[in-house]
C-alpha cells in the first residue's frame, strides 16, 4: 500500500498528498513545508506525480470524465441505433410489450456494463490501481457487509412505505401491477435496471471520485487525513445530487436529499474500505422503493411494482412525484440507515474509524 505523497523536495501542489493525518504527521508536514520554502515550483509537479508515476488526482479525475464521456458518444453513434433494428425484430416474436421491455433492459445492462468497464480501465491506466482498491476486496467480511447492505436498504424502504400507510398518506391500488404489458418481463427489467445502478453508481461516485479526492486531498496544507475524507465526501456527494437535479419532478429538496444520501451511501465505504453495504445499500433501496412498493425512483415511475400505491400526503413530507427521497420521510430514513451503518461496523469490526484504505492505494508495477 503506497500514499500518495510526493517526493523528497517537491512543493505541494494541486490536489497534491502529503503524509498521513496521524499523531506525527501534522509535525512532518510542517518540516517538509519548511524544507521546501524558498525552493523554485517545478511546473510538471502540478500535474505528474513522479514518485508514483501517475498523474496528480484532480487530473486523472478529469481524464476519467473525459474518458467516459467519448465512450458515451461512441455508444450513442454505433450502438444505440442498431437497438432499434433488434426491436423491430423482437416484436415479431414477443410482442410489441415484451420487445419493449427486453429492449430497455438490454440496452441498460449494455450501459451499465459500458460505466463500469471504462471507471475499471481509468483506474487501471490512470490511477494504476489494483482491483481491490476500488473496494472490491470480495472476501467473506466483503459478502457479509453486501447482504447487511442488502437487508438495510430493503429494511428501510419497508419501514417507509409502512410508515406512510399507517399515517394515510399512501393508499394500495392494487398488486402485481406493469406500466406496460405483464408484470414479469417488466419485474425483471427493473431488477437489471437496480442491480447495475447499484454497482456503477457507487463504483464511480465512492469507488473513484471520493477516493481520489481524498487521496489528492490527503496532507494538502493544514487539511490532514480526517480533513480530506471529510471534504471528498461532501463534495462527492454534492456531484451525486447534481446528477440527480434534471431527473423528473426534482426540486431543490430532493437535490439536497439526494446529496445527504450520498453521504449515507458513502458511510459504509469510508469506514471500511469497501464498496460492499453502499453497492448492498443502493441496490434494495431502489428496488424495494420502485419494483416493491411502488414509489417514483428519483422521479422514475417504476416499470413494475409488487404493490400499486397512490399517494395521498404531503408533498413535503412524502416527496410526492419524485418518491421519497424528496421529502423528509426520506430524510429520516437515511438518517436511521446511517446510524445503523455505524452500529454495525461498530459491532463487526470493533471501532469506528476512518478506513486508511480510503487514502493510501494499493498501486500498481510500483517500480
Amino acid at each position: 500500500m503506497i500514499s500518495e505523497r510526493e517526493p523528497e523536495g517537491e512543493p505541494s501542489a494541486a490536489f497534491a498528498a502529503a503524509e498521513p493525518d496521524d499523531e506525527s504527521g501534522g509535525h512532518r508536514s510542517q518540516v517538509r513545508r519548511s524544507r521546501n520554502a524558498g525552493m523554485p515550483l517545478d511546473p510538471a509537479s502540478l500535474v505528474w506525480n513522479r514518485d508514483e508515476r501517475r498523474l496528480r488526482a484532480l487530473w486523472r479525475i478529469l481524464a476519467a470524465i473525459v474518458l467516459l464521456a467519448a465512450s458515451f458518444v461512441g455508444f450513442g453513434l454505433l450502438v444505440a441505433p442498431s437497438l432499434g433494428a433488434v426491436r423491430v425484430a423482437l416484436v415479431g416474436f414477443l410482442g410489441t410489450a415484451v420487445a419493449d421491455v427486453a429492449i430497455v433492459t438490454v440496452a441498460q445492462a449494455a450501459v451499465g456494463t459500458l460505466f463500469v468497464l471504462v471507471v475499471l480501465l481509468a483506474g487501471l491506466l490512470l490511477d494504476r490501481r489494483r482491483l481491490s482498491d476500488f473496494g472490491f476486496r470480495f472476501d467473506r467480511d466483503w459478502w457479509v457487509d453486501f447482504g447487511f447492505g442488502l437487508a438495510l436498504g430493503a429494511a428501510l424502504m419497508t419501514l417507509v412505505f409502512a410508515a406512510e400507510l399507517a399515517l394515510g398518506w399512501v393508499r394500495v391500488t392494487g398488486t402485481l401491477r406493469a406500466a406496460s404489458g405483464a408484470f414479469l418481463p417488466g419485474f425483471v427489467s427493473a431488477l437489471a435496471l437496480f442491480l447495475f445502478v447499484g454497482v456503477y453508481e457507487e463504483l464511480f461516485a465512492r469507488g473513484y471520485l471520493l477516493t481520489n479526492v481524498a487521496e489528492g486531498l490527503d496532507g494538502f496544507g493544514p487539511i490532514g487525513r480526517r480533513g480530506a475524507v471529510a471534504v471528498a465526501l461532501l463534495l462527492s456527494s454534492a456531484v451525486f445530487g447534481v446528477l440527480h437535479a434534471n431527473n423528473p419532478n426534482a426540486t431543490a429538496l430532493s437535490t439536497f436529499n439526494i446529496s445527504l444520501a450520498g453521504v449515507f451511501l458513502a458511510l459504509g465505504y469510508v469506514l471500511t474500505g469497501e464498496l460492499s453495504i453502499p453497492i448492498g445499500l443502493h441496490i434494495t433501496w431502489n428496488f424495494f422503493q420502485g419494483a416493491v412498493y411502488g414509489f417514483p425512483v428519483s422521479g422514475l415511475a417504476p416499470f413494475a411494482t409488487v404493490v400499486a400505491v397512490e399517494q395521498r400526503g404531503p408533498d413535503l413530507v412524502t416527496g410526492g412525484e419524485f418518491g421519497p427521497e424528496a421529502g423528509f420521510i426520506g430524510a429520516a430514513a437515511i438518517a436511521l440507515g446511517s446510524l445503523a451503518i455505524v452500529g454495525w461496523v461498530r459491532w463487526r469490526y470493533g471501532a469506528v474509524r476512518i478506513d486508511p484504505e480510503v487514502t493510501v492505494p494499493d498501486l500498481r508495477r510500483r517500480g
